[in-house]
């Protein structure tokens, strides 16, 4: 039974308190689903960073984005091209030139992006400790378990 304010609706969150864990519809055929799998992508997220205050063209963002092939940047432009957060300008010259600039939602957007970037930076170390930790911990369990898994298989020989 849902509780007074909330929907019954997987995805509908008016009324509903914004720190519950499930405000948003988990379905795949989500849209906001959709919109987060997009711009928060490791390549998405770097774009929008690299076009804050200022226009670029694709070899130098390709340049500038350490490990994204040109396939890769190409099909992100296009998406956030699509989603209204990038817009494209072709020159008519020759060559052709092709600038690529943050619109008014993608600046909006780039506020979210620098937290996010800020937050990671200032808990670089906290995750780098806990990745260790973990790490450590799963090397011991994996020992373990490569222990039990042994010990069964000998007792089933010597009882064989």
């Amino acid at each position: 039974m849902a509780e007074d304010g909330t929907s019954k609706s997987l995805g509908h969150h008016e009324g509903t308190d914004w720190n519950d864990a499930f405000q948003w519809d988990v379905r795949e055929d989500c849209e906001v689903r959709q919109i987060l799998d997009r711009i928060a992508d490791k390549w998405s997220l770097l774009v929008i960073a690299l076009l804050d205050d200022r226009t670029m063209r694709f070899t130098e963002l390709k340049r500038m984005i350490d490990g994204v092939s040109q396939r890769m940047l190409t099909v992100t432009l296009r998406q956030l091209e699509r989603d209204g957060m990038v817009e494209r300008t072709v020159h008519p010259i020759v060559p052709p030139r092709v600038d690529y600039a943050l619109t008014e939602l993608g600046r909006s957007l780039h506020a979210t992006v620098q937290s996010f970037v800020l937050w990671t930076e200032q808990h670089q170390e906290d995750i780098a400790e806990a990745r260790s930790r973990y790490d450590r911990d799963a090397g011991r369990l994996a020992d373990a378990e490569t222990a039990a898994t042994g010990a069964t298989a000998a007792t089933a020989i010597a009882a064989g």
